[in-house]
């Protein structure tokens, strides 16, 4: 049997502004492709299916048609819900769509009902079965109680979860050669994060220990959006597209996963091609403007740092001639004055009359001094100014 991991596909998310749905369209397209291409029996969404809890209908739309077309190519999918997913709603009508082969497992009281699949027989001739089973997003303060721990903490709702599915695993290897398959979505520790996933938890720490995963065939987690492996059997998929710059260097896929009588046979990866590349440049505007080291960025997302002293002036602009899909401007001065080093109030007070009063606000906001055209502008209106305070 064949399994493909994935996870956090966080459909209707954009991208610093920049709608995706079209984007995840086509990872919805490579993916499909991918189960008919390497026979795979089931697909594993390890939570984060939708962005938020309350998805457009666009969105929806596009989750209905990628169930469809896979459960249509072949493949079973059995799916968990994220912190980006509303539980209770992306776990509607769960009885009735395992009937079309998805299966999901969005609350508590599935933690020990896994997917069960005939696996043939081990070695030794016993029946082996493959036992998926679902860990949602599992928030402590609301599920805690539930599970009967003293404890809101991410470590004691997901120790007593898997301590569940331990308990259904031994029950069921009295009769069967039990291979387990964990769903999850949470942040163990050793995994490697990125700036578009959120913390766990709010003035603690959210990760939960590597061992809490110990004697599951294999763990398939999901929430950081780096495709990575904490040990042979526990990894994280990562996200099917970028969703933020920090994610740049990822080269994005899954994994496959080959399991059989006698257990894991194999985990290799498989890549989805990406709609587009990200760049992330750093230098002054000349020479991004100039360098042909840069020529492979023109087409990309880009996220720029100018080191230029002082500000240029309509940097966005000018850095969209060449490259016009710049979503992140940034300034980091080098060798500017030694006078930006003070406060800006500091500088305020030191100020000899009104017009460098204005001269340093405009600095200030933007980084640069102003020109001889700006300052004759502002000479003028305080001249106005005055001339009409005169009159009174």
């Amino acid at each position: 049997m064949r399994l493909l991991h994935t996870s956090d596909w966080h459909l209707g998310r954009s991208f610093h502004g920049v709608g995706m749905l079209d984007a995840q369209r086509a990872f919805v397209d490579q993916l499909v492709d991918a189960v008919a291409e390497h026979h795979v029996d089931v697909v594993l969404i390890a939570g984060d299916v939708y962005d938020r809890a309350l998805p457009g209908v666009d969105v929806v739309h596009l989750l209905d048609d990628a169930l469809v077309r896979l459960t249509s190519a072949g493949a079973t999918v059995v799916l968990t819900s994220g912190n980006h997913d509303s539980a209770i709603r992306l776990g509607f009508a769960a009885r009735l769509l395992e009937r079309g082969g998805v299966h999901l497992r969005t609350r508590v009281e599935s933690l020990d009902q896994p997917l069960l699949l005939p696996l043939g027989k081990d070695q030794a001739g016993k029946e082996a079965v493959a036992a998926i089973y679902g860990i949602p997003w599992l928030e402590p303060r609301l599920v805690a109680e539930q599970l009967g721990v003293p404890t809101a903490s991410h470590f004691e709702v997901t120790r007593a979860a898997t301590a569940l599915i331990r308990r259904d695993i031994e029950r069921r290897a009295a009769s069967s050669r039990i291979h387990s398959v964990v769903l999850a979505h949470t942040f163990a520790s050793g995994g490697i994060s990125s700036d578009s996933e959120r913390d766990l938890s709010i003035g603690g720490v959210g990760a939960v220990p590597l061992d809490l995963f110990d004697g599951f065939s294999y763990t398939a987690l999901g929430h950081l959006h780096g495709r990575q492996s904490l040990s042979p059997q526990v990894r994280y998929s990562g996200s099917p597209l970028a969703y933020s710059f920090s994610e740049a260097k990822h080269r994005k896929g899954a994994w496959l996963v080959d399991i059989g009588g006698d257990g894991i046979t194999r985990v290799e990866e498989i890549l989805w091609d990406a709609p587009r590349s990200l760049a992330v440049l750093r230098g002054s505007l000349s020479d991004l403007l100039e360098s042909p080291l840069h020529e492979w960025a023109e087409a990309a997302y880009c996220q720029i740092t100018l080191t230029d002293a002082q500000r240029p002036a309509r940097a966005m602009e000018r850095l969209r001639t060449r490259f016009p899909n710049t979503l992140v401007l940034g300034f980091d001065p080098q060798g500017g004055s030694a006078s930006t080093a003070a406060t800006y109030s500091s500088r305020l007070a030191e100020a000899p009359d009104d017009l460098s009063v204005c001269c340093g606000f405009l600095e200030h906001v933007r980084g640069r001094m102003p020109d001889d055209a700006e300052r004759a502008a502002f000479a003028a209106a305080l001249e106005n100014v005055r001339l009409l305070e005169a009159s009174r």
